[in-house]
């Protein structure tokens, strides 16, 4: 601070005197040059104080510490300032590096714009390989991807709400499957999901509990179940707990079981209609539709609306079947005649014998108690299925009768059979055959 104050520079640092010691080498007039600095300081603050005692005792203080101060140590002359009449000096502006131009712009050292340029350039890019890369990705890897584990989710899921429905909607089961296949990474880890086996068994239970509820009192149930439409099936406890115990759940969720709500409706029908007149009461019998097919104006096929490839009614019951007044009148002759001839001598023998009667004269004989009840029952008894049934054996019947029928239907089916009956056919189902188509089959087959 003290060099500042002489105005000398660093490089003269070695001049500097020791203002300390007593050097008879220093200068002279460095005190006389200390109490001028001085005197002039305190001229310049006498002026600044205002005539107060207070401010002027103050000052005094101050002054006497000042010259105090300065007798004790010397202080140098300070450099002189330059004057504010004098114009500070202008530099010369400096003027930037012109780019090469030319083709010697691309070699050698690049000037900073060039490097940012550079930078700028490759972060985009840089930028738009990221996006292109993410796009590729993501169209032609990862969407897809998804689409199909979307699907086989979706899948799943359909087979789910396909077996989980009605009474098993809110199953527990349910929610644990869909929970688990929401939960799938893959789609292979979604297709692996096993809906069928759970649904089968809590159908199975399910279905177990219907038949022992629906039941009614002659141990039978109905259960509906669709096929080209609405079907009603009557059939026994035992036989119903045999299907629901094969069947899987995609039967088993399409059927209901019920409790028979039966009517009792004739018909009246051909022979070829009545399954060939040989059903006997108790057969179960199913009903088909017949239909002929179709023309127009113009005797143009036209194809029918009614699918046949199933019955309309199944498990239907013979209640009772009555063959037509013709067949009980009865008019029969034998004859049996020999002849014997021995030496121009001729034996002859004959026998003959005749029946003339009408059964339905006979059964009202038997109802008015004209003849005995219990000879006309055990002879008649059954008789047109005797009939019916030796005519099958013989291989020879009346085809021009006709059969009324009494069979139990569903409620719902009723007014069916009763418009359509001309156009219906019985059929008897070999797994439930009677007796004498058994014996016929096992004599074929063995």
């Amino acid at each position: 601070m003290l060099d500042k104050i002489l105005g000398k520079k660093d490089k003269d640092k070695k001049d500097v005197p020791d203002l300390r010691k007593e050097d008879t080498k220093s200068d002279p007039n460095i005190g006389g040059r200390i109490k001028g600095v001085v005197s002039k300081a305190t001229d310049k603050s006498k002026e600044k104080i205002s005539p107060d005692d207070n401010s002027l005792k103050k000052s005094e203080s101050k002054n006497s510490k000042k010259k105090a101060i300065s007798k004790k140590i010397p202080r140098p002359i300070p450099k002189p300032r330059k004057k504010s009449d004098e114009k500070p000096k202008l530099k010369p502006p400096i003027e930037p590096k012109k780019k090469p131009s030319g083709l010697s712009s691309g070699f050698g050292r690049k000037g900073p714009d060039d490097d940012q340029r550079t930078l700028v350039g490759a972060a985009v890019f840089s930028i738009i390989l990221i996006v292109l890369v993410g796009a590729g990705y993501y169209f032609l890897v990862y969407q897809p991807y998804q689409e199909t584990l979307g699907s086989a989710k979706q899948t799943k899921l359909n087979e789910v709400n396909a077996y989980f429905k009605g009474p098993l909607a809110l199953d527990p089961q349910k929610q644990t499957l869909t929970a688990e296949i929401d939960g799938a990474e893959t789609p292979e880890q979604a297709l692996a999901v096993d809906v069928m086996t759970p649904a089968t068994a809590a159908w199975r239970e399910y279905q177990s509990q219907e038949i022992n509820a629906q039941k009614d009192p002659y141990g039978r149930v109905m259960i509906t179940y669709s096929a080209a439409g609405q079907k009603n099936l009557i059939m026994k406890v035992a036989d119903a707990q045999t299907i629901v115990n094969e069947a899987d759940a995609s039967v088993l969720a399409n059927m209901v079981i019920e409790t028979p709500d039966t009517v009792a409706v004739p018909i009246i029908i051909t022979r070829l209609q009545a399954a060939g007149g040989l059903v006997n009461v108790g057969d179960s019998v199913d009903v088909y539709l017949r239909t002929t097919t179709p023309t127009n104006e113009s005797n143009q096929t036209v194809n029918p609306d009614i699918n046949n490839t199933s019955p309309s009614i199944s498990g239907a019951t013979v209640l009772a079947i009555l063959r037509a007044v013709d067949s009980g009148s009865v008019d029969a002759n034998l004859k049996n005649a020999q002849e014997v001839a021995i030496n121009q001598v001729t034996l002859s023998n004959s026998r003959s014998s005749s029946v003339s009667t009408n059964v339905e004269q006979l059964l009202r004989a038997s109802a008015s108690g004209t003849w005995d009840r219990s000879t006309v029952s055990s002879t008649l008894n059954a008789y047109g299925w005797k009939l019916s049934d030796f005519e099958r054996a013989s291989n020879l019947g009346e085809l021009d009768v006709k059969y009324l029928v009494l069979l139990e239907v569903p409620r719902e089916n009723a007014l069916f059979l009763m418009q359509n009956s001309d156009s219906i056919a019985l059929t008897v189902s070999t797994q439930k055959a009677p007796q004498w188509m058994i014996q016929e089959l096992k004599s074929i087959y063995g």
